[in-house]
C-alpha cells in the first residue's frame, strides 16, 4: 500500500490543476481500495456548499454541479468533526441527505475523512460501497494517509491552477501567504532563479529565437552522447556486457524521436530549451512511473537522470547572465546567498523564497541589503512566476500575482510614504546618538558583505559592531 500511496502523490505532485489532481486521486484510491465509488468534494466558501469536484462511480454529469450546503448531509458531518465517519449503512444515518443526480441511492457502506491543509478543511475525501460493511481500520487508516499527504499536493496544484489561468487573463489575482524575511514593499517582475541541473526547478521562460533555441538543445544531445560514451568507454573493464546495457539504453533514449522529437516541439510552441526538455522528461517519468511492473518503474529514475545530464549541457552552453528585469523580484525553490549575491543590486526590489525562514541566510542578507523579502511559502508554483507580475509585502510575508489596480494602488501608496520616511530619517543621520543628559551611545553596523559598508556610512554608522563571516563564506563556491 506504501508503494500505491507514493505512486498516487507522485502523479497529483505533477497534476496542472485542481481538476486534474482530484481527477487522479479518485480513480487511484477506488482501484486502491477496490470499491465501488471513490469521490472529491471541495468546500467553496463563496457558496457556502460542499461541491462534488471529481468521482469515480458516481454520474459524471454530477461533477462540478452537485453539492451540499455547509451542516448538510454526511460529508459536512466529516468536515464539521474534521475526522472519519464510518457506516456500514449510510441511508440510516439521520444526517444522511442524498444528493439528485448522482445515482447514489445504490450506496450503502460510507466512508469518509477530511482533507485538512494548515488546520483547515479543504474538502473530504469519500468512499461507498454497494454492500452493508463497516470498513477495516487498515482502510480507514489508508484513506487518512492519502487524504493527509495530498492535503499540500491538493493546495499547491489549486495554486498552480490559478497562476495559470492568470496567463489567459480569467483572474483577478492569486495572494499567497507566508513568512516576513526583509520588511518592505518590492513591486516588480519575478526573474526564477535555480541550483544547476536540477530539472524539477527549471521555470517556464519564453524564447523569440527558435532555431537558434533548437540548435542549443541539439548541442547538448550530442555532448550528452560523447558524455555516455565515454563514461561507457571508461568502465568497459570493470563491467560485464550485460552491465553495459544500460549505457546503450541510455544511448538509444537520446536516440529516440518521441524524446527529442517532443522537446522540439515545445520548443516551436515558444518554450526555451530547459523548459522543454523539463516537460518532456516529466511525461516520461510519469508512464514509467505508472508501470505495474517494479523493475519498470525504477526506470523513471534512468529517464530523469538522463534529462539532468541533457540539461548540464544545456546550461553550460548558456554563459549570459538571466534576463534581469528593470525592478527585479528574485523567486525560487530556495534562494541562496550566491544567488542574491550575482544579482544587480540596483534592479532587485524584492525576495520570494519558497523555503527558508525568518532567520535564514537569505533573510538576513536581504535585511542587510535592505531588499524586502517573503519566505517559506510551502505552495509557491516557483515555475510559473517566470515574468508574471508581482508584489512583496515583505512585512507581512504576503505576495501577490498579477494583483488588481486597486491593490496595486494601495501598495504604491505605501512604498512612497516608505519613501518619505526615510527621506525624513536622513536628516536625522548626522545628529549625535545621545541621551537628553549628554551620554553619547556608539552607533555601529551589522555587516558581512562589502555591499554592507556604503549603506551602513550613508546612515550615519560610526564602525562594525558585529562581522557575519558566514556571509563570505556562503557566498563562494570554494575556498
Amino acid at each position: 500500500m506504501l508503494a500505491i500511496l507514493q505512486r498516487i502523490i507522485q502523479e497529483v505532485s505533477q497534476a496542472s490543476d485542481i481538476e486534474q489532481a482530484l481527477a487522479i486521486i479518485v480513480e487511484r484510491v477506488k482501484e486502491a481500495m477496490q470499491v465501488d465509488v471513490c469521490s472529491a468534494y471541495l468546500a467553496n466558501q463563496q457558496q457556502q456548499r460542499y461541491v462534488l469536484m471529481a468521482s469515480d462511480g458516481l454520474n459524471p454529469r454530477a461533477v462540478g454541479q452537485a453539492g451540499l450546503a455547509f451542516g448538510e448531509g454526511l460529508v459536512s458531518l466529516v468536515a464539521d468533526r474534521a475526522e472519519p465517519v464510518n457506516l456500514d449503512h449510510a441511508p440510516d444515518h439521520p444526517q444522511f441527505h442524498l444528493l439528485s443526480d448522482t445515482d447514489e441511492q445504490e450506496f450503502n457502506a460510507f466512508l469518509g475523512v477530511p482533507i485538512i491543509h494548515h488546520r483547515q478543511v479543504l474538502g473530504v475525501l469519500v468512499l461507498q460501497q454497494r454492500a452493508r460493511r463497516r470498513f477495516e481500520e487498515d482502510e480507514t487508516a489508508f484513506l487518512l494517509t492519502v487524504a493527509a499527504q495530498l492535503a499540500g499536493a491538493i493546495a499547491h496544484a489549486e495554486v498552480s491552477g490559478g497562476i495559470a489561468k492568470l496567463v489567459t487573463g480569467l483572474n483577478d489575482g492569486v495572494s499567497l501567504r507566508g513568512l516576513p524575511g526583509s520588511p518592505g514593499v518590492g513591486i516588480g517582475t519575478g526573474l526564477v532563479v535555480y541550483p544547476p541541473a536540477d530539472l524539477d526547478a527549471v521555470p517556464d521562460r519564453q524564447i523569440e529565437d527558435v532555431e537558434a533555441e533548437i540548435e542549443v538543445f541539439e548541442d547538448a544531445v550530442n555532448l550528452a552522447k560523447a558524455d555516455i560514451r565515454g563514461l561507457q568507454a571508461r568502465l568497459s573493464v570493470a563491467l560485464t556486457e550485460d552491465d553495459q546495457v544500460l549505457f546503450d539504453a541510455y544511448l538509444q533514449m537520446l536516440g529516440s524521436a518521441s524524446l527529442t522529437d517532443q522537446v522540439k516541439s515545445r520548443i516551436r510552441d515558444g518554450s526555451w530549451a530547459s523548459g522543454a526538455l523539463r516537460a518532456t522528461i516529466s511525461e516520461h517519468e510519469q508512464v514509467f512511473k505508472a508501470m505495474e511492473d517494479p523493475y519498470m518503474r525504477e526506470r523513471a529514475e534512468d529517464i530523469k537522470d538522463l534529462g539532468r545530464r541533457i540539461l548540464r549541457f544545456i546550461q553550460k552552453g548558456r554563459h549570459k547572465p538571466p534576463p534581469y528585469p528593470e525592478k527585479t523580484i528574485l523567486v525560487g525553490d530556495e534562494i541562496t546567498a550566491t544567488m542574491l549575491a550575482e544579482a544587480p543590486i540596483e534592479r532587485l526590489v524584492g525576495v520570494i523564497s519558497a523555503k527558508g525562514s525568518s532567520s535564514s541566510h537569505v533573510a538576513i542578507l536581504a535585511r542587510a541589503l535592505g531588499i524586502p523579502a517573503v519566505v517559506g511559502l510551502k505552495d509557491l508554483p516557483v515555475a510559473r512566476m517566470e515574468g508574471q507580475s508581482l508584489i512583496t509585502d515583505g512585512y507581512n510575508g504576503r505576495v501577490y500575482v498579477s494583483p488588481s489596480d486597486n491593490i496595486r494602488n494601495e501598495y504604491v501608496n505605501l512604498a512612497r510614504e516608505e519613501a518619505q520616511m526615510t527621506a525624513e530619517l536622513v536628516e536625522l543621520r548626522d545628529l549625535p546618538a545621545q541621551t537628553l543628559d549628554g551620554f553619547r551611545i556608539p552607533l555601529y553596523a551589522n555587516s558581512g558583505l562589502l555591499s554592507d559598508i556604503s549603506p551602513s556610512l550613508l546612515s550615519g554608522a560610526e564602525g562594525i559592531g558585529l562581522y557575519r563571516t558566514e556571509f563570505p563564506f556562503m557566498v563562494r563556491d570554494r575556498f
